[in-house]
């Protein structure tokens, strides 16, 4: 039978409070409020110690240890402190807002958490301090934020997530003293049973980590320790599954009736031969053969919701979005503004921020050889440090859109359909549209980069259709578009509604041949631009020579011969994602 979410959570918790360290951690997903509240104040008063919070742009020398600016400004020489991560030994850090980690402070954590110590030597100072944690990840990005970094994920060995729980159904939860289960865990044992089915029990959810085996069986002895047991039993593996497999799976296992049916029929025949208790004890030992995994894989599966699979999926899609190019352009980095991404040795020039701290502290070690006076510090020019920042470009999508022929009164309802729907959502995704026509001898800015929905109806309404079809002036006229959008610092994405059939050369000149030619020569220079493309096309039935042009500028070739404006918006705003 499925278990709501919220006692799995509660489960969590006590478990995870009865081997912080073995487990890993917890990556939550869940706004502030008073789900994640009640359940942080639960697992808070089953803890031995307080959790320690972990600010979100923590430094490294408060992180890991280091140098003590102060005490070292006021010695005269290195003086060494102690990090958050050394201080935690034997607790539990809350690590706010996740998704806004740095990779390299993930990174730096993860290897804290594996070898079970944090050994820092530079800034004049050496440390080495023992120290076994666990953590608690709270995740409250949305789709178009980015990911927590993986490296501190797959540390964690349980997944959580609030989001579709409402306060109503999750009420306050006090699963008392766990120092009982705390101590009994070193003397609980697994059996090579419960082992071989957890590990069985992962492969067959398509579970690629190595880790998550070893995470389940920490989670098993834990709910072996709660329970008051020495050994885990199938009821300990079939949790541990639960809470560490089933929010990790990216299959379905196979079904296990097709291999069970046949073997149904040889029991009968022995029970009707004997039916005393000998055949029964005779019987067990043909069902242990693989019971445990079974339980296992039931208690998996009874937790996974309809469409789970599906729903994973798609969230695993929209992250890669964010984390590439993004709803919001791709990422930046520079020495103005954004957020922080590190700090290196260099002067500050061309705009670049000094950071004082870091400054300093390169500058403290050497105060008694360069002779300073107390209270003044001596700071010279390979002291200096400067703050490394990143951000997001906005995405200007360019829609190039072929108004010759007979059929351009409907390719121009599409595009203005797919325009209009795609600024309805500028606000959210921060991007903007322009739009170029094509028609007759030559290519036309009808809108330039703009988030004006009203301006951009304008636009487009008073476009006449007919003519030629003159693409390598199109071609041209969205490379230098795009180039100048670069050149701002944005991210182009230039999308194509033709059907390839250029007529018209570059010069003007009538000549399916040349204007071919030009076409091809265009669409090499817009590779050459290096803007991501998208050609669709809009021919009633594919033509080979759009999906050339496609392929000489390497652009996303899709053919949509009847595509409506939903239909384009969708596209569009798949690619733009990444």
């Amino acid at each position: 039978m499925a278990t709501k979410p919220w006692e799995d959570a509660t489960l969590a918790a006590a478990v995870f409070a009865v081997d912080p360290a073995g487990i890993g951690g917890v990556h939550l997903r869940s706004p502030a409020g008073p789900v994640r509240d009640r359940w942080l104040a639960a697992l808070t008063r089953a803890l031995p110690t307080p959790p320690r919070r972990m600010p979100v742009g923590i430094a490294d020398d408060r992180l890991l240890g280091g140098l003590d600016l102060a005490g070292t400004l006021q010695a005269g020489r290195p003086v060494a402190q102690r990090g958050l991560l050394a201080d935690a030994d034997g607790g539990v850090v809350l690590a706010v807002m996740a998704e806004r980690l740095p990779p390299g402070t993930a990174a730096k954590m993860a290897a804290v958490m594996d070898r079970g110590e944090v050994v820092v030597e530079r800034d004049g100072v050496a440390l080495a301090h023992d120290t076994r944690f666990g953590v608690i990840a709270f995740d409250e990005g949305g789709p178009d934020d980015d990911p927590v970094p993986i490296a501190l994920t797959d540390r964690l060995g349980l997944k959580l997530d609030f989001t579709h729980i409402p306060p109503r159904e999750a009420p306050e939860i006090d699963f008392g003293d766990v120092a009982d289960a705390r101590a009994l865990l070193p003397r609980v044992r697994c059996s090579d049973e419960a082992l071989q089915a957890l590990v069985n029990a992962a492969v067959a959810l398509g579970i690629a980590s190595l880790r998550a085996p070893l995470q389940a069986l920490r989670v098993a002895c834990a709910h072996a320790a709660l329970h008051g047991r020495e050994t885990v039993e199938a009821e300990d593996a079939g949790a541990a599954a639960r809470l560490v497999f089933a929010p990790r799976a990216t299959q379905l296992p196979p079904q296990p009736e097709a291999e069970a049916e046949p073997d149904q029929p040889p029991p009968p025949p022995e029970q009707n031969d004997s039916e005393q208790p000998p055949p029964d004890s005779d019987e067990q030992p043909e069902e242990l053969k693989g019971p445990m995994e079974d339980q296992v894989l039931d208690a998996v599966l009874a937790s996974l919701p309809p469409a789970l699979l599906a729903q994973m999926q798609a969230d695993y899609a929209s992250r890669e979005r964010a984390r590439s190019s993004g709803k919001s352009g791709a990422l930046h980095k520079g020495g103005h503004r954004g957020r922080p991404s590190g700090i290196r040795r260099g002067e500050p020039k061309a705009g670049q921020r000094l950071n004082l701290i870091a400054t300093l502290r390169a500058a403290a070690p050497w105060q008694r050889v360069r002779g300073a006076v107390k209270p003044r510090v001596q700071v010279r020019p390979d002291d200096f440090h400067v703050t490394h920042y990143r951000q997001r470009r906005e995405t200007t999508t360019i829609f190039v859109v072929d108004a010759s022929g007979s059929s351009a009164l409907n390719r121009m309802a599409e595009a203005k359909g797919a325009v209009e729907l795609l600024l309805a959502d500028c606000y959210v995704r921060r991007d903007k549209v322009a739009v170029i026509a094509f028609r007759g001898k030559a290519a036309e800015l009808l809108l330039p980069p703009t988030r004006s929905l009203v301006r951009a109806k304008r636009s487009l309404a008073g476009l006449p259709g007919g003519g030629g079809t003159p693409l390598a002036a199109a071609l041209d006229a969205a490379s230098a578009l795009a180039e100048g959008i670069r050149r701002r610092g944005d991210t182009p994405l230039v999308v194509f509604l033709t059907d390839g059939r250029a007529n018209v050369a570059l010069d003007g000149t009538g000549g399916r041949p040349k204007a071919e030619a030009d076409a091809l020569d265009a669409a090499r220079r817009m590779l050459a631009s290096g803007a991501a493309t998208m050609l669709i096309d809009t021919s009633p039935q594919p033509a080979a020579q759009a999906r050339k042009i496609a392929g000489a500028m390497q652009a996303t070739y899709m053919p949509l011969p009847h595509a409506g404006a939903q239909t384009l918006s969708q596209v569009v705003r798949a690619r733009a994602g990444g």
